[in-house]
């Protein structure tokens, strides 16, 4: 069990951490429209592309994202699954509600 908790908690934080950054959050919304070319996201968002190429990276390390390649294009798109996942994730951290005695366990 120790091991199902361990790599839960490491799934967690390699997600959370992927979702920690205002670009990583910007490119995910922009994918919520569909595929995009890395040039327009690189437009869109008005960003250098080997800081976005180190974003995407993060993302699809993360599973968040997927790429393919078409000639000398790279398109990315969101990874559906992965949004079910970060969501059960989140709800098994939800506080249970345990009927506990009225009294403490320090008095």
């Amino acid at each position: 069990m120790a091991v199902s908790t361990h790599s839960r908690t490491e799934r967690a934080i390699e997600l959370f951490h992927a979702l920690s950054d205002e670009t990583r959050l910007e490119i995910i919304e922009l994918l919520r429209r569909g595929e995009r070319c890395v040039c327009e996201l690189t437009d869109s968002l008005d960003a250098a592309q080997s800081r976005l190429s180190f974003h995407l990276r993060v993302l699809k390390d993360a599973g968040i994202v997927r790429d393919r390649k078409d000639g000398r294009w790279v398109y990315y798109e969101l990874e559906p699954d992965v949004f079910e996942e970060m969501q059960a994730l989140i709800s098994g951290m939800r506080p249970r509600v345990l009927n506990r005695s009225k009294e403490s366990c320090c008095a």
